[in-house]
């Protein structure tokens, strides 16, 4: 039973956990910051990500590498909502390319306040099997990619000593997966790796935090057979696959000055498969 005093049901909570209410009187998540890049959003979960980013008043940067169409489609969507938004191209493994872009967005904005590090491959394969070009073509478009993003982010956000970096890795880095080594490294790689982040930027005020998507529904899972998808619904608690719109969720409450005392964490999004 919940107690009535400090409880669930006792004010501020009330209110909080009343998500119709809230809609209702279109209460949003606050944000310091003005702008985000989102890599990896011109379709899939990085997309619904900018979307959302751009829904709760932030300027959004969609990046894309070959998908100039569908983040061109992401932008007109944002702006058809009252968002605001631009798309940025380049490949996030390129090293000097992700320097030029994160400049650019500075050079524009006057500074850069929120990264998202959705970008992403996979290469699928046993480990038997994999040649070291498998392996490394995946570890430079995930991992390296979002170091290059962090440290950069820590050079241009530092000097304003303000914000926050969401890396997105997956349930697949906390709980390997045959046939995904490299991807597993990968993931395994970025939470890690984000959690040094966070103690390295901390004293400047700059938050670092993961977040582990499990079986999302996108374009990969809707391509899977139904004996295929039921098998893995057997594995999820709650019994259905996620929603891109709840990893976005996730990443706006992580990136916004709600979670101001959250870094270095690893926010799970998986339906209860991981606990």
């Amino acid at each position: 039973m919940i107690e009535e005093n400090g409880g669930l049901e006792s004010p501020p909570y009330r209110n909080i956990i009343n998500s119709k209410k809230m809609k209702e009187k279109g209460i949003k998540m606050k944000f310091t910051g003005k702008n985000v890049l989102v890599t990896g959003a011109s379709r899939g979960i990085g997309a619904e990500i900018a979307k959302g980013l751009a829904a709760m008043g932030l300027k959004v940067w969609v990046n894309y590498r070959s998908g100039e169409a569908e983040a061109a489609a992401v932008k007109e969507t944002i702006e058809a909502t009252g968002g605001e938004a631009e798309t940025i191209g380049f490949d996030v493994s390129d090293e000097a390319a992700f320097v030029a872009a994160i400049k650019e967005i500075v050079g524009a904005d006057g500074e850069l306040s929120y990264l998202v590090n959705n970008a992403g491959i996979t290469n699928d394969k046993l480990a038997m099997r994999m040649k070291e070009a498998d392996f490394m073509s995946v570890i430079e478009a995930n991992l390296k990619s979002t170091f290059i993003g962090c440290r950069e982010a820590v050079k241009v956000m530092g000097k304003k000593r303000f914000g926050a970096v969401v890396n997105i890795a997956s349930i697949v880095g906390e709980t390997g997966n045959a046939g995904q080594t490299n991807y597993a490294a990968s993931k395994g790689g970025t939470i890690a790796m984000t959690k040094s982040f966070a103690l390295e930027a901390a004293p400047r005020n700059i938050r670092f935090n993961t977040i582990t998507p499990g079986f999302i529904a996108t374009e990969m899972t809707d391509v899977l057979k139904d004996e295929v998808k039921e098998a893995f619904i057997a594995k999820i608690p709650l019994g259905r696959f996620g929603e891109p719109r709840e990893v976005a969720e996730a990443v706006a409450f992580l990136l916004s000055d709600h979670s101001s005392y959250i870094t270095g964490e690893t926010l799970r999004v998986n339906g209860g498969m991981l606990m």
